[in-house]
């Protein structure tokens, strides 16, 4: 089982540099950072977790000049975001970023895809709330029209391009792509028509959601065996991790602390243990 992380870099951490070095040489399989542009101060909606928002969530490095740093001081580490919240970005731009991060880094990079759950932040970039999961599928294929072999022009609800020339292209057709959120048919959905597979927070239920997911998958003429479920942010445990390599997982994602550089090494070598 490949063993990545996840944590929320800040200006306040350990920096990206120095943890993809720490990560690498310990063995670990990869680094994925989330993505808040800004937290509006006046805000309805509520943190997911319960509670008062933690400190970090205002103050998160843009995961995709970090991970460019990460990329440049290893050579196997793998390169993920978790989540891009691709409805707040200009499509063509984001393509842009994607294409030349997998490019630079030798094809080492995941887009984890997500809808978000701050309404204020989505809205301060002109996201209409209910249209936020419409908005991410036109802006998904605008760019695989970019990342095309040939000029090939999309034209959808959301979004449009037109035939264009755009380079450096991603190393393969696109960059693997995953999928988050709470298990359900809408989801599943839009994971069988374009991603690769799945990334569940804490991963909870995966027993009886895997299968349902599966079926939603093979449906829509997708190949069993092409299906990623990749639990994310996961406290580890030994009978956690061996309850997802029964169900054939193969990867899964560990949540550090948004911490400085002393702590992050000694959970670190802590983690270490399961790789």
């Amino acid at each position: 089982m490949r063993i990545a992380t996840t944590i929320f870099l800040t200006d306040e951490t350990i920096a990206p540099v120095r943890l993809a070095r720490e990560l690498e040489q310990r063995g670990f399989a990869g680094l994925y950072l989330p993505e808040h542009t800004h937290i509006p101060v006046s805000r309805e909606s509520p943190y997911p977790a319960g509670g008062e928002l933690p400190r970090e969530y205002g103050r998160t490095l843009d995961p995709f000049v970090a991970l460019g740093q990460a990329a440049a001081v290893t050579e196997r580490l793998g390169l993920g975001t978790g989540i891009t919240l691709v409805a707040q970005h200009d499509p063509i731009d984001l393509a842009k970023q994607i294409a030349t991060l997998d490019h630079l880094s030798g094809g080492r990079f995941t887009l984890g895809v997500g809808y978000g759950w701050n309404r204020e932040e989505a809205a301060d970039h002109g996201v209409e709330w209910r249209t936020r999961r419409e908005r991410t599928r036109d802006r998904m294929a605008l760019m695989r029209a970019l990342w095309a072999a040939e000029p090939t022009a999309y034209t959808g609800g959301t979004a449009s391009v037109r035939a264009s020339h755009a380079y450096p292209k991603p190393a393969g057709a696109a960059p693997r792509t995953l999928i988050g959120g709470g298990a359900g048919p809408q989801l599943f959905a839009h994971i069988a028509e374009y991603a690769d597979g799945w990334l569940p927070i804490g991963g909870r239920g995966l027993r009886e959601s895997v299968p349902v997911l599966r079926e939603v998958w093979e449906r829509a003429g997708r190949s069993p065996e092409e299906l990623q479920v990749v639990p994310y942010a996961v406290v580890p445990t030994p009978g956690k991790l061996a309850h997802y390599a029964d169900l054939g997982i193969t990867e899964v994602v560990l949540q550090l602390p948004s911490a400085a550089g002393p702590e992050i090494l000694r959970v670190l070598d802590e983690y270490a243990a399961f790789i």
